[in-house]
């Protein structure tokens, strides 16, 4: 779905703004603090982790659970870790959009939308990434169902209420209705209904044995729920937890492992239309240090399937820089995303309520992606979180231009230089902590740092450096 909220300004105080009002209040009766000083569980695994991002319905032509099992080896290969499945259940037909409907609009929490496959093939493809070294993690609606849910007949006191009447979902920030006509809104103050929210989502730890989920617009729902759930899971087994929300910095601390790079994507969008010097990123990333617990890491991304389908392609926001851009959300802090059709250079806005196929082609897009990820994999100053290197700012003469930076965690250490620019750019290297003999990954020639050398970069160049 469209976020109402992708909408963001680049100011400071935008940057610092307070965490939004949640919509729903508290259903607990407890006074107590349910947050916690101390990060929620992290699966050891994600310490290194990437993320890709699976559109079933378009992701073959068959648009099915077993055609994306077929796939899981070739995303090994590429360096994925975690396959993020697009909403798998039946998609409610009342009040529908398009031919196909929604994803997110869910007919039912328990069961595989039929035109994918079966459970029997989800546990199928769950079991295949398990053998291969991968994590599957399902997209969550937890906020909404679709208008023919089950839980419409058989628990319609779970929603919301306006006049008597269930609701489409309301902005927790203006109580205004979204344009969300899909799908019906839930009551979080209805204790049961959060009960029959966690029972779904644990029942898929225990029967298909998942590894975490991706919550839909987690903001609109009460941090006190966050809270309540996660140490549900975590009696299960280890999950990780992605929240697609990036305002409210305590769903850190009640249950999110990251959560989106919301303002890192709209900053790098403005950067690559000259609308913002290269070095609003040293502004925007102290900001999120004041903000976040110091644990905290986000997914940085350039594509995703709200973006590609309702603002545009790679090509249509990036243009030229593009690469430039997939490198730096690779390597500076976070976990980066690949959207699927990205390494095949996917050119296309994929439809959202029509089948739409991906045009795979040659996959050229592969190498540079398995480069960047296999980097993240090994080298120990890009993991996740406090498992890696925070990124030092190397100073140059031509900071509005040139992003330039060093990550060490033990003797492990990764540095990036970028021309964020649509012109060559010769600068000059000050300060220190970068010096030392490095490998360019890409092009594989050795290279000396030193203060005070002069460098080139052509438009949009880059060059990622690692000892």
């Amino acid at each position: 779905m469209k976020k109402l909220y992708l909408v963001v300004t680049f100011s400071l105080l935008w940057l610092t703004m307070a965490c939004r009002e949640n919509k729903k209040s508290e259903a607990t009766s407890s006074s107590e603090d349910t947050t916690t000083a101390v990060a929620p569980t992290a699966p050891e695994w994600a310490r290194n982790a990437t993320i890709y991002e699976v559109n079933v319905r378009q992701f073959s032509k068959e648009g099915t659970l077993k055609a994306v099992e077929a796939q899981l080896p070739r995303l090994k290969e590429l360096g994925v870790d975690i396959v993020w499945l697009m909403p798998i259940f039946p998609v409610s037909q009342t009040n529908k959009k398009g031919t196909l409907g929604s994803p997110y609009a869910v007919a039912d929490y328990k069961s595989v939308n039929p035109d994918y496959g079966t459970l029997a093939d989800f546990k199928s493809l769950v079991t295949r990434a398990h053998a291969l070294g991968l994590r599957v993690i399902l997209d969550w609606v937890p906020n909404h169902t679709g208008w023919d849910h089950t839980w419409i007949k058989e628990h319609p006191n779970w929603y919301t209420k306006i006049k008597g009447k269930m609701t489409v979902p309301l902005d927790p920030k203006t109580g205004k209705a979204t344009d969300w006509t899909d799908v019906a809104d839930l009551d979080y103050t209805n204790p049961d209904m959060r009960i029959g929210m966690m029972d779904a989502m644990k029942y898929w730890l225990v029967e298909y044995d998942i590894d975490g989920y991706r919550c839909d617009v987690a903001g609109y729902v009460p941090d006190d729920f966050w809270a309540q759930l996660r140490p549900e899971l975590d009696k299960i087994k280890p999950v990780f937890m992605l929240a697609e929300w990036e305002d409210d910095p305590d769903q850190f601390k009640t249950c999110f492992n990251a959560n989106y790079g919301w303002a890192m994507f709209t900053m790098m969008k403005a950067i690559a239309k000259g609308e913002r010097p290269a070095s609003s990123l040293d502004t925007l990333r102290a900001s999120n240090q004041r903000r976040f617990p110091k644990w905290y890491y986000q997914m940085i991304f350039t594509q995703n399937h709200d973006e590609n389908t309702n603002n545009g392609t790679l090509d249509e926001t990036f243009g030229p820089s593009a690469d430039a851009f997939i490198v730096l959300s690779s390597t500076l802090e976070g976990m980066p995303l690949v959207y699927n059709g990205m390494e095949s250079n996917l050119n296309k806005r994929l439809a959202f309520f029509e089948k739409d196929t991906i045009s795979w082609g040659t996959y050229s897009k592969s190498e540079f992606f398995k480069m960047l990820l296999t980097l993240k994999h090994r080298n120990r100053a890009l993991w996740n979180g406090l498992a890696g290197g925070q990124a030092e700012k190397i100073v140059t003469d031509r900071d509005d231009k040139i992003y330039a930076f060093t990550r060490q965690r033990d003797s492990d250490r990764v540095t990036v230089i970028l021309n964020l620019s649509n012109e060559p750019q010769t600068f000059r290297l000050t300060g220190e902590g970068y010096e030392g003999v490095y490998t360019e990954i890409f092009s594989r020639q050795s290279i000396e740092l030193h203060p005070e050398m002069s460098l080139t970069l052509k438009p949009w160049e880059y060059k990622v450096l690692t000892n």
